[in-house]
Protein backbone atom coordinates (compact mmCIF):
# COMPACT_ATOMS: atom_id res chain seq x y z
CA UNK A 1 0.00 0.00 0.00
CA UNK A 2 2.91 2.36 0.55
CA UNK A 3 4.22 1.94 -2.52
CA UNK A 4 1.10 3.17 -4.10
CA UNK A 5 0.31 5.90 -1.45
CA UNK A 6 4.13 7.33 -2.65
CA UNK A 7 3.00 6.94 -6.71
CA UNK A 8 -0.88 8.69 -6.34
CA UNK A 9 0.89 10.82 -4.19
CA UNK A 10 3.61 11.69 -6.89
CA UNK A 11 0.33 12.16 -9.12
CA UNK A 12 -1.22 14.49 -7.43
CA UNK A 13 1.68 16.82 -6.94
CA UNK A 14 2.71 16.47 -10.66
CA UNK A 15 -1.10 17.78 -11.46
CA UNK A 16 -0.59 20.42 -8.83
CA UNK A 17 2.87 21.60 -10.51
CA UNK A 18 4.89 20.37 -7.90
CA UNK A 19 7.24 17.76 -6.95
CA UNK A 20 7.39 15.09 -4.87
CA UNK A 21 11.22 16.09 -2.99
CA UNK A 22 12.84 14.27 -0.82
CA UNK A 23 11.09 15.95 2.49
CA UNK A 24 7.93 15.32 0.92
CA UNK A 25 7.98 12.08 0.42
CA UNK A 26 9.88 11.23 4.10
CA UNK A 27 6.42 13.77 5.46
CA UNK A 28 3.74 11.19 3.52
CA UNK A 29 5.59 8.15 4.85
CA UNK A 30 5.73 9.50 8.62
CA UNK A 31 1.61 9.84 8.37
CA UNK A 32 1.03 6.60 6.31
CA UNK A 33 2.76 5.06 9.58
CA UNK A 34 0.81 7.23 11.90
CA UNK A 35 -2.84 5.80 13.61
CA UNK A 36 -4.11 8.82 14.64
CA UNK A 37 -3.88 12.61 13.14
CA UNK A 38 -0.48 14.33 14.03
CA UNK A 39 0.39 18.14 15.08
CA UNK A 40 3.07 19.83 13.71
CA UNK A 41 5.44 19.12 16.56
CA UNK A 42 4.78 15.51 16.78
CA UNK A 43 5.98 15.60 13.26
CA UNK A 44 8.90 17.63 14.08
CA UNK A 45 9.31 15.10 16.87
CA UNK A 46 10.06 12.30 14.22
CA UNK A 47 12.02 13.90 12.23
CA UNK A 48 14.14 16.28 13.76
CA UNK A 49 16.28 17.36 10.51
CA UNK A 50 13.16 19.42 9.17
CA UNK A 51 12.27 22.44 10.63
CA UNK A 52 8.72 23.69 11.87
CA UNK A 53 8.39 25.98 8.56
CA UNK A 54 9.29 23.61 5.84
CA UNK A 55 7.02 21.18 7.63
CA UNK A 56 4.07 23.94 7.61
CA UNK A 57 5.30 24.40 3.83
CA UNK A 58 5.05 21.07 2.31
CA UNK A 59 1.88 20.27 4.40
CA UNK A 60 0.40 23.35 2.75
CA UNK A 61 1.27 22.07 -0.73
CA UNK A 62 0.52 18.15 0.09
CA UNK A 63 -3.19 19.46 1.57
CA UNK A 64 -3.23 21.76 -1.79
CA UNK A 65 -3.32 18.78 -3.86
CA UNK A 66 -5.34 16.38 -1.86
CA UNK A 67 -2.92 14.34 -0.45
CA UNK A 68 -3.21 15.60 3.37
CA UNK A 69 -6.04 16.16 5.27
CA UNK A 70 -6.33 19.19 7.94
CA UNK A 71 -8.23 18.46 10.83
CA UNK A 72 -9.36 21.13 13.41
CA UNK A 73 -9.76 19.95 17.02
CA UNK A 74 -10.95 21.38 20.25
CA UNK A 75 -8.12 23.04 20.93
CA UNK A 76 -7.61 24.63 18.37
CA UNK A 77 -4.21 22.67 17.05
CA UNK A 78 -4.74 21.70 13.36
CA UNK A 79 -3.50 17.87 12.75
CA UNK A 80 -3.36 16.11 9.58
CA UNK A 81 -3.33 12.87 8.30
CA UNK A 82 -3.23 11.14 4.57
CA UNK A 83 -6.68 11.83 3.11
CA UNK A 84 -9.10 8.92 2.64
CA UNK A 85 -8.40 8.27 -0.70
CA UNK A 86 -4.89 6.95 0.55
CA UNK A 87 -5.90 5.59 3.51
CA UNK A 88 -9.21 4.49 4.58
CA UNK A 89 -12.31 5.53 5.50
CA UNK A 90 -12.74 6.26 9.14
CA UNK A 91 -13.88 8.95 11.71
CA UNK A 92 -12.35 10.30 14.99
CA UNK A 93 -12.95 9.96 18.48
CA UNK A 94 -12.14 14.01 19.51
CA UNK A 95 -10.63 14.44 23.16
CA UNK A 96 -12.58 17.40 24.75
CA UNK A 97 -10.19 18.09 27.51
CA UNK A 98 -6.52 17.94 25.19
CA UNK A 99 -7.79 17.89 21.64
CA UNK A 100 -6.21 14.08 21.16
CA UNK A 101 -7.49 12.99 18.04
CA UNK A 102 -8.02 9.44 17.21
CA UNK A 103 -8.99 7.45 14.21
CA UNK A 104 -11.94 4.82 14.72
CA UNK A 105 -12.99 2.38 12.10
CA UNK A 106 -16.59 1.54 12.45
CA UNK A 107 -18.58 -1.97 11.87
CA UNK A 108 -19.31 -2.24 8.02
CA UNK A 109 -23.15 -2.94 9.28
CA UNK A 110 -22.78 0.34 10.97
CA UNK A 111 -21.22 2.50 8.37
CA UNK A 112 -24.05 1.02 5.86
CA UNK A 113 -26.16 1.92 7.91
CA UNK A 114 -24.78 5.77 8.62
CA UNK A 115 -24.25 6.10 4.56
CA UNK A 116 -28.48 5.43 4.20
CA UNK A 117 -29.20 7.94 7.13
CA UNK A 118 -26.60 10.84 5.45
CA UNK A 119 -27.88 9.74 1.67
CA UNK A 120 -32.01 10.48 3.16
CA UNK A 121 -30.85 12.90 5.12
CA UNK A 122 -29.35 15.11 1.63
CA UNK A 123 -32.15 13.90 -0.13
CA UNK A 124 -34.76 15.49 2.08
CA UNK A 125 -32.30 18.95 2.15
CA UNK A 126 -31.79 18.70 -1.71
CA UNK A 127 -27.85 17.94 -1.58
CA UNK A 128 -26.18 15.52 -2.94
CA UNK A 129 -24.01 13.48 -0.25
CA UNK A 130 -20.61 12.56 -1.37
CA UNK A 131 -18.70 11.92 1.76
CA UNK A 132 -19.63 11.67 5.53
CA UNK A 133 -17.30 12.31 8.85
CA UNK A 134 -17.93 11.06 12.21
CA UNK A 135 -16.74 12.65 15.26
CA UNK A 136 -17.39 11.34 18.90
CA UNK A 137 -16.45 13.92 21.42
CA UNK A 138 -15.40 13.24 25.02
CA UNK A 139 -12.73 12.98 27.39
CA UNK A 140 -9.69 10.53 26.75
CA UNK A 141 -8.23 7.81 28.97
CA UNK A 142 -4.95 9.74 29.79
CA UNK A 143 -6.98 13.09 30.89
CA UNK A 144 -10.07 10.69 32.74
CA UNK A 145 -6.43 9.31 34.64
CA UNK A 146 -4.93 12.73 35.40
CA UNK A 147 -7.99 14.05 36.53
CA UNK A 148 -8.85 16.41 33.85
CA UNK A 149 -12.31 15.48 33.46
CA UNK A 150 -13.14 16.87 36.77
Amino acid sequence: MATDAHETVADLLHRDGQRYTTARRGLVGMLLGLTRPATIAELGALDPGQSQSSLYRNLAVLERCGAVHRLSSVDGVARFELSEDLSHHHHHLVCERCGRLEDVTLPVAVEATLHRVTAGLGDEHGYEVHRHALELVGVCGGCRADGSAD
